[in-house]
């Protein structure tokens, strides 16, 4: 089957014939109709993959501790085998898709073959996923829309955190696609949402949907736009 994965080495994705997964018990085996492109993330893992070994360190600076234990403990020449070992190994891209059951694992009674299902699978023609990372989708919604299932519980996730109520100020810190997602459900729970972004085109994006948009904003700049209150949350 064909899959999308990003050799950490080079930062180029590839996609390459992989075998076929197979059920295992406590999951589903979906066949995928469509997939969303999580651009913050992936372009990260793509970022990080293309920098060289000094740009790698400086994106992920807690994993020196990590290399500075391991030679101390190991010496050398295995800790550079085992770095050398983790960026040879290509990490699959994806995390948001739809698609339909093919195969149902032992001990799943709720699902069948040909359920249409959300889940949180990769960029893959067949993905394997445990049940507690797939839902139902339900018969009006087109497979595109149900693809951003996953991106969506990400936003409600720190919506919850935050506890909004009707009528409360809420500013959302980056507009981007998880970001859009979380302004629409705060809309939705009628909240009033300043959105932060330094891109035109993202406050653009957000104030067609009735964000209430704002570039490089500052606190008296937030205070003066909620009679000096301030926000009741910050979304990051």
């Amino acid at each position: 089957m064909k899959q999308i994965i990003l050799p950490f080495r080079t930062g180029k994705p590839l996609l390459t014939d992989v075998p076929a997964p197979s059920v295992q018990p406590g999951t589903v085996l979906i066949r995928t109709a469509a997939s969303v492109i999580s651009t913050g993330t992936e372009r990260m893992l793509i970022d990080f993959g293309k920098a060289n070994w000094w740009g790698k360190i400086q994106q992920q600076p807690e994993k020196v501790k990590q290399v500075l234990d391991k030679i101390k403990t190991d010496g050398i020449s295995p800790t550079i085998r085992a770095v050398r070992s983790k960026l040879d190994k290509p990490i699959p891209l994806g995390y948001s898709q739809a698609g339909v059951i093919v195969a149902v694992g032992a001990g799943i009674q709720d699902l069948k073959i040909g359920d249409r299902i959300a889940s949180n699978g990769t960029h893959a023609e067949l993905v394997c996923v445990p049940r507690n990372l797939v839902a139902r989708i339900p018969d009006n919604v087109p497979d595109e829309s149900a693809a951003f299932t996953v991106l969506g519980a990400i936003a409600l996730q720190g919506i919850r955190l935050a506890q909004p109520t009707l009528g409360e100020t809420i500013v959302v810190y980056g507009l981007g696609l998880i970001g859009q997602l979380t302004a629409q459900l705060l809309l939705a729970n009628g909240c009033r949402v300043l959105g932060i972004d330094l891109k035109e085109g993202r406050l653009q994006k957000a104030a067609d949907k009735g964000v209430e948009p704002i570039r490089n904003a500052t606190e008296e700049q937030i205070k003066s736009l909620t009679n000096g209150f301030g926000a009741d949350a910050v979304i990051i």
